[in-house]
C-alpha cells in the first residue's frame, strides 16, 4: 500500500465506519494489503474506491468521512465527468454530489452562473473555495464578496455603530467561509490591502470589476434594479457567481425578486449557466433535508 494506514483509515477507523454505512463487506487492513469480504458485486466497486482513497493519500489529501461518502456518490453517479478539486490554503474541497459537480464545472467554464437552491446546499462556500483557489494560483487578482444588506424588523438607522459596522453581522457568512479556507491572519491582510473585498451590495455601485470573482450572496433579496446594477459591474477577466433560495424571499414584496426575474431572463444567454440545487444536495445533517422538503411540500400545496 505504501502509506500510512491511519491516513487511509481515519482516526479511530472512523473512514471505515462510513464505508460500513454503504457496503456490507467486511473490509480487513492488515501488513500493508486490503481485503474484501463480502458480497461479489461489491468487489470492483469497492477496488476503485480505494485505488482513489490511496490516490489522494499519496498527494497528501486529508481522506475524511465526507471526502469518503463523496468519492461513493460519485462512483455511483455512471457518466458523471471528471472530479474537479479544489485546493484553498487551509483545506481541500471537493463537490459531494452531482448537483455540486455541475456547480463547480459551470462555475469553470461560464463568466456568470446563478446557483438557485436551499440552504446548506453549499452554494456560496463552494463559491468562496473557487475563488480563494483562484486568487492563490494568481487566475484572478481580487476577490468581491457581497450581500444585499435586507432589513428584517429594524431600520438599520436605528442600529448603532457606523455603517461597516451596522452592515458587517449581514456579512458575517462570508468571512466564515473565507475563515475554513484561509489563515485569519491572512484573510485580514488581504482585506487591508484590498485584494479580498467584503462589501454590502450598496457599495457596488458605479464600480468595474476587472480580473474578479465577484460572488453575491442571498441574492433572492436583491430588486431588479440591484441585480442589474451588480452583473453589469463585470469588467475583463472576471467571473461574478450569484447564489440565493428563492424560497427564502425577505423583501417586502417577494414577486420582485431580481434573482427570480434574472433566472427566467438571462439563462439563455451565453456565457450565463443557472445551476439548481434540491433538498438532496444538503449537506447538513438529515434534520435539515427533512425540514427543508417540509417547508417545500407547505409552498407546493
Amino acid at each position: 500500500m505504501g502509506i500510512d494506514p491511519v491516513c487511509l483509515l481515519g482516526p479511530a477507523d472512523a473512514n471505515l465506519h462510513m464505508l460500513a454505512k454503504h457496503y456490507q463487506s467486511r473490509i480487513v487492513v492488515r501488513a500493508g494489503r486490503i481485503r474484501f469480504c463480502g458480497p461479489v458485486r461489491e468487489q470492483a466497486e469497492l477496488a476503485e474506491l480505494f485505488h482513489r482513497l490511496i490516490a489522494r493519500c499519496q498527494q497528501h489529501e486529508a481522506i475524511s468521512p465526507e471526502l469518503v461518502e463523496a468519492e461513493i456518490s460519485r462512483m455511483k453517479h455512471t457518466g458523471e465527468s471528471g472530479v474537479l478539486t479544489i485546493r484553498t490554503p487551509r483545506k481541500t474541497v471537493i463537490a459531494k454530489t452531482p448537483n455540486q459537480q455541475a456547480y463547480l464545472n459551470a462555475i469553470a467554464s461560464n463568466d456568470i452562473v446563478f446557483a438557485i437552491g436551499p440552504a446548506g446546499t453549499g452554494k456560496t462556500y463552494l463559491a468562496v473555495a473557487t475563488a480563494v483557489e483562484a486568487l492563490v494560483s494568481g487566475r484572478t487578482k481580487r476577490i468581491i464578496l457581497t450581500r444585499p444588506a435586507v432589513e428584517a424588523g429594524e431600520s438599520l438607522g436605528y442600529l448603532p455603530g457606523t455603517f461597516k459596522e451596522k452592515v458587517d453581522p449581514y456579512l458575517r457568512p462570508l468571512y466564515d467561509a473565507l475563515f475554513d479556507m484561509m489563515p485569519i491572519a491572512r484573510v485580514k491582510r488581504l482585506i487591508e490591502e484590498e485584494v479580498i473585498e467584503v462589501a454590502a451590495l450598496a457599495f457596488m455601485r458605479g464600480r468595474t470589476l476587472s480580473d474578479a470573482y465577484a460572488i453575491l450572496d442571498e441574492a433572492q433579496n436583491t430588486t431588479s434594479i440591484q441585480m442589474m446594477m451588480f452583473l453589469t459591474r463585470l469588467g475583463w477577466n472576471s467571473k461574478a457567481i450569484v447564489t440565493g433560495d428563492i424560497t427564502q424571499i425577505d423583501l417586502a414584496k417577494p414577486d420582485s425578486s431580481g434573482l427570480v426575474e434574472a433566472e427566467t431572463l438571462l439563462q439563455s444567454i451565453k456565457g450565463v449557466l443557472v445551476s439548481r440545487f434540491t433538498e438532496k444536495d444538503v449537506i447538513r445533517p438529515p434534520l435539515v433535508s427533512r425540514i427543508i422538503t417540509a417547508y417545500e411540500k407547505k409552498h407546493e400545496s
